[in-house]
């Protein structure tokens, strides 16, 4: 079994780029809404599932409960403990996935045709009815906190969570999913059964399906997979109030190459102006080697290996994110530039190569995302959790070549704040000082 599993994977993942994807709208019979392309030519379905909420719904003081909920979804449910659990999904040749984002919880399966009935029930055991039994808690937890410990000691790490702190203030993304070394040892099996309760709910999911079913076993396969979960969750958290105030933070560090992390405000996706904002982050930072930093920072410079930026869009707040390493020696230069470049694209926007440019990338890239039934089904309930429309992914590359360099220019002028670039870095850098408190 293992081996037609395999060979299964193979197909699917050596499957063209598919340029049209045929997205069916399907209403369960208890009402809920799943997004699904058929495609019986392999007997296989791969099935996406989101609860929005995710980390960002944990109780006062139980940072890190969903974070520890979600990791110990496959660790044993009703009557079967982990081993078992897992013997089970292995006979079938049944893959699970679990994970717990700011923003939500993940369930990810793939499943034989000929296997759908017992690798649903397996799955609704997990969801409805997981263990939380006290060895498998203890064994997760020690996981968890050795994350924690060794994210301690990370540069990388330590640059976001202090980029995070000042910029989400009290919010829940100011601070780790994971919790803290003393909120993770805190928390009890009831602290899970109810961060479970909290995010699993009917009210918040999203469902994507690609592969072998049809709309009506796809409808009564969601109902039998999540009928029967509470009808409401907990109170989503409030937008993010983002305070950024453009200064630099110094972490010191013991290592000879410092990390920085640089952001600003950004944009949401739902924004008009978001098309024109991905083409200017494409020129600016976001398009590998052929982008301004990558070209002034490094290749003019050698200051560093790479510098790379990047728009991210969360549900309750919205950033536009940088990031750079350079010799200790070196980090303030990279800096300047960076700034420099920043306020150079505010001013002038880009050119008529680079819009062309970046418009023939972003066009052209796009459907080298459905190479299976896999990347598909994640791509539905994205598309969902953004209330983009289901004829999107037709409609998306129209909308990148309808941006004119002039909207370009005039985002750029909006968006960019050179003034309002916050970098936090870590390391030992010189001639460089903290201009804000951490």
């Amino acid at each position: 079994m293992k081996l037609i599993y395999g060979l299964i994977l193979a197909v699917v993942m050596a499957l063209p780029a598919r340029a049209e994807v045929n997205i069916q709208s399907v209403e369960s019979p208890g009402g809920l809404t799943a997004w699904l392309v058929e495609d019986h030519s392999i007997p296989f379905v791969a099935l996406e599932l989101r609860f929005r909420g995710g980390a960002s719904l944990d109780r006062p003081g139980k940072r890190g409960a969903i974070n520890l909920m979600t990791a110990l979804l496959e660790e044993g449910a009703g009557d079967m403990d982990a081993r078992a659990f897992s013997k089970a999904s292995e006979a079938l040749a049944t893959s699970f996935g679990f994970d717990a984002s700011r923003d939500d919880v993940s369930v990810s399966a793939r499943f034989l045709t000929e296997n759908r009935a017992p690798s649903v029930d397996l799955l609704r055991a997990a969801l409805q009815d997981p263990l939380f039994d006290d060895a498998s808690i203890e064994r997760v937890r020690g996981q968890v906190l050795s994350i924690i410990q060794s994210d301690a000691k990370d540069p990388d790490d330590i640059a976001s969570e202090t980029f995070d702190r000042i910029a989400f203030g009290d919010h829940p993304y100011a601070s780790s999913l994971n919790g803290t070394l003393d909120s993770v040892a805190a928390l009890t099996r009831d602290d899970l059964v109810a961060a479970h309760k909290d995010v699993m709910a009917r009210d918040r999911v999203y469902i994507g399906a690609v592969g072998d079913i049809t709309p009506e076993e796809l409808g009564a396969l969601v109902d039998d997979l999540l009928g029967d979960l509470p009808e409401t969750g907990a109170p989503m958290p409030p937008r993010a109030d983002v305070t950024i105030p453009g200064d630099v933070t110094v972490v010191e560090f013991p290592t000879p190459q410092s990390v920085a992390l640089f952001g600003q405000k950004g944009i949401a996706q739902d924004d008009p102006d978001f098309f024109a904002a991905l083409i200017l982050n494409h020129v600016l930072g976001g398009g590998s080697f052929e982008s301004r930093l990558m070209n002034e920072v490094r290749e003019k410079r050698g200051l560093t290996y790479g510098v790379y930026s990047y728009l991210v869009a969360r549900d309750l707040a919205e950033v536009y994110m940088g990031s750079v390493s350079s010799a200790n020696n070196r980090i303030a230069e990279a800096i300047e530039v960076i700034r420099a470049e920043w306020a150079k694209a505010a001013e002038n926007g880009i050119t008529e190569k680079e819009l062309q440019d970046a418009k023939t990338y972003i066009t052209g890239a796009y459907p080298l995302r459905f190479d299976g039934n896999a990347p598909i089904a994640n791509i539905l309930v994205g598309m969902q959790l953004l209330g983009l429309p289901i004829d999107y992914i037709a409609t998306r590359n129209d909308k990148v070549e309808a941006v004119t360099l002039a909207d370009v220019k005039r985002v750029a002028g909006a968006l960019l704040d050179p003034e309002g670039l916050q970098f936090v870095v870590v390391g030992q850098p010189e001639g460089l000082q903290s201009t804000t408190s951490n």
